[in-house]
């Protein structure tokens, strides 16, 4: 729209996307931003106030002495990924899942001694918010305010914060289906919270936890992370069974309905997969494709790449979307989802239970095939895993 003739004044911010090549076209760009929004002048001085555009994004050049002047060096070659013509027999099919219901138990528990403990760092924790008035798009500095946490005493009471905590985690469970009463789910969600938050099971790393003010504000501002941790131990604790919920318009997907894309990455050849080519993101992935395309326990394979393969989770109180690394048709006809990472986190276990909980619904379904998940931590366990999971 800004390469059309119509008067646009109130353009302040300019976004590229796009590399420029020619020095006309960086100019109309920037002179769209130009363009005065206010013809007042200053009583002082009678000139127009000064107005300014902000310009974002793919650097390039806008005066002629800000360049060489020269022609921009050539785009890399890029290869070509795309199904592989008659390669029917490594082609790798799966349920395309909006989402998994849960049908819970009347009256729930969770084994305390097995739950996995919380860290919360208090210097990931923000203590206090600044606030300062936004004039022509900058915040004006001398009118700051600062508003501290800590004298927010009243809002901090543990009552308080077992009653959000618990009424978060029932909303998390909205999606399940429960048997009992509804009212009799509430209560025993808030006995629940109220345990964990007075159990060892919340560890703070420093002396916050002396401090019961400092503990509680902790507890207040990593409520999700609370509500998080303790709704996936209550789900796993009182599922009684899982039932998956299909796209209706596509319930099946497959690495045969891949669209053609180009990539500059280091990639190779494919001989068990449907895919042309399988493109490395790390020489750690370059080993581990090496060692899956080898194998003796595959029958085919794909890097999970423009597959659209995802398995929905929930980390922090915000739904997201995990794709693991591969899938891999081993030898027994078991579907192996298979993920690479260096290194373990949080959200990374939650990635997992999840992912788990995927494969669960999926077989207990059936007409899949069996499904399994696993983890590679290092270079050197792929041909284990592989073998592992091929011989069960």
């Amino acid at each position: 729209m800004l390469s059309e003739g119509w008067d646009a004044k109130t353009v302040t911010h300019i976004m590229g996307l796009r590399a420029f090549s020619s020095q006309l076209l960086c100019e109309q760009v920037i002179g769209r931003g130009l363009r005065r929004t206010s013809y007042e002048t200053d009583p002082h001085t009678g000139l127009f106030t000064p107005e300014y555009v902000n310009v974002f994004g793919v650097p390039f050049s806008f005066l002629p002495h800000e360049g060489d002047g020269g022609t921009p060096p050539p785009t890399p070659p890029k290869t070509a990924v795309s199904v592989k013509p008659n390669s029917e027999e490594f082609e790798i099919k799966w349920p395309n899942i909006l989402r998994i219901d849960k049908v819970m138990k009347p009256v729930l528990s969770v084994d305390f001694d097995s739950l996995e403990k919380l860290e919360i760092k208090p210097e990931l924790t923000p203590m206090s918010a600044e606030l300062a008035p936004i004039v022509n798009g900058q915040a004006d500095v001398s009118k700051y305010t600062t508003i501290e946490l800590e004298k927010c005493e009243e809002q901090f009471r543990y009552q308080r914060i077992v009653f959000q905590s618990a009424r978060k985690v029932y909303e998390s469970l909205q999606s399940t289906h429960f048997k009992g009463d509804k009212g009799y789910l509430i209560f025993q969600i808030i006995k629940l919270v109220e345990k964990f938050v007075a159990s060892d099971k919340i560890v703070i790393p420093s002396l916050f936890f002396q401090d019961d003010l400092r503990r509680r504000v902790l507890l207040a501002l990593n409520m999700d992370k609370i509500v998080e941790h303790l709704s996936r131990y209550i789900k796993l604790n009182n599922t009684e069974s899982l039932e998956p919920i299909f796209d209706p318009d596509f319930p099946v997907r497959s690495t045969a309905d891949m669209r053609e894309w180009y990539t500059s990455k280091p990639c190779e050849k494919t001989r068990k997969s449907q895919i042309s080519h399988v493109v490395f993101d790390s020489t750690w992935e370059s080993a581990e494709s090496y060692a899956i395309e080898t194998s003796g326990h595959v029958i085919s394979y794909a890097k999970n790449d423009h597959l659209g393969f995802e398995i929905l989770y929930t980390y922090n109180g915000v739904v997201r979307k995990y794709r693991p690394d591969f899938l891999i048709k081993l030898s027994n006809s078991a579907t192996l989802i298979l993920e690479v990472k260096g290194q373990d986190s949080e959200q990374n276990r939650a990635k997992r239970e999840y992912a788990k909980e995927w494969c669960e619904a999926v077989n207990s379904k059936g007409g899949f095939g069996k499904w399994e998940f696993a983890v590679s931590f290092d270079v050197n366990d792929v041909c284990e895993i592989l073998s592992s999971f091929a011989t069960r």
